[in-house]
């Protein structure tokens, strides 16, 4: 007996959802990273209007002074929507668990020098209370944004950020063998040393931020842009070039999330900048504002850290944002 089996070819009658194919212009095959973020951001019919803003809708476009025809076109080059954004971290996090474990099983800190360590505690651990603020900021930066495209980026930087003060926590626990007592110390030093009290204000000022662009500049590009390279870049490699790995080791996820946060924001800024001569005069201005702050916070850190090559390692810093910010458009 003979069975043939016939196959049907069914023509789809769309490839992709309308709002996605309304979005590219074309009913094309589209990513899933557009199939998550495109038409997502609620629009009418809103159950209530928020309480403590009762002239405003619960998701605003007037929570900025930044305006765009279309919110969605703030992309993430990196194309993260939930799915994506985790199985990356989950990667990231396995090689980070594997780091903590190569260091504490050799035994790597307990080799660090004496200066060096303390160099370490003062400058890293206080960090995992800035980075809480920028938890804070960014979830913020979700509630109050409008365009899912932002939005949804904003919420995985904050619980990012978490993931880091919790990193630092733990090299905090490692470098005293256990306890909290470098951490008590850290949390101490960001309450009441002079040196630090220049950053706590600042991140408090951010904390009660309004337009929750601005406080995307000041936090994400900004303060992320000078302090980052400075910590992870100029300390990491002065610590390597004493011999000194570990820290680089454990540090390595705040390396890596920088690389990708700085591509990320650089991408808004320059759609941003793109869309108007007043969004590009704007963004200007909050560069203009934040930056000064943020170097005069970062000095006396920095002078714990390197002493007389403080300055020339804050101009490094500022150098590399200058780039970045002109790749922008800025």
């Amino acid at each position: 007996m003979q069975v043939d089996i016939k196959s049907l070819n069914i023509k789809p009658l769309r490839h992709t959802f309308d709002a996605v194919a309304r979005f590219t212009g074309t009913d094309k095959p589209a990513s899933r990273y557009l199939e998550a973020t495109i038409g997502l951001q609620p629009e009418t019919n809103f159950h209530y209007q928020p309480l403590w803003s009762k002239d405003r809708a619960i998701f605003d476009k007037r929570n900025t002074a930044i305006e765009m025809a279309d919110w969605y076109r703030l992309l993430d080059p990196r194309q993260y929507y939930y799915g994506a954004w985790t199985i990356t971290r989950s990667k990231q996090q396995d090689a980070a668990e594997r780091n903590f474990a190569f260091v504490e099983k050799r035994q790597m800190l307990a080799t660090i020098p004496a200066g060096l360590r303390a160099q370490i505690e003062y400058l890293l651990l206080p960090l995992r209370h800035l980075e809480y603020a920028a938890n804070l900021n960014n979830c913020a930066m979700s509630a109050k944004g409008y365009g899912v495209s932002v939005t949804q980026a904003t919420m995985m930087c904050a619980m990012d950020r978490l993931g880091i003060a919790q990193y630092i926590t733990r090299i905090g626990l490692m470098l005293a063998d256990g306890t909290d007592t470098a951490l008590k110390t850290a949390k101490a030093a960001w309450q009441n040393d002079p040196a630090w009290q220049g950053m706590r204000a600042l991140a408090e000022n951010m904390l009660v931020t309004e337009d929750w662009f601005e406080l995307f500049v000041a936090q994400n590009v900004v303060l992320d842009g000078l302090l980052y390279p400075l910590v992870y870049q100029s300390f990491g490699n002065l610590a390597s070039a004493s011999g000194q790995t570990s820290f680089a080791m454990l540090t390595e996820f705040m390396s890596e999330w920088f690389d990708e946060h700085a591509r990320w924001t650089g991408a808004v800024l320059k759609i941003a900048a793109a869309e108007s001569p007043a969004n590009k005069e704007q963004l200007a201005q909050w560069v203009g504002k934040w930056q000064p702050q943020v170097l005069q916070a970062l000095q006396p850190v920095a002078a714990a850290a390197f002493g007389t090559q403080a300055g020339t390692e804050l101009d490094a810093c500022a150098g590399q944002l200058a780039e970045r910010l002109a790749k922008s458009g800025l």
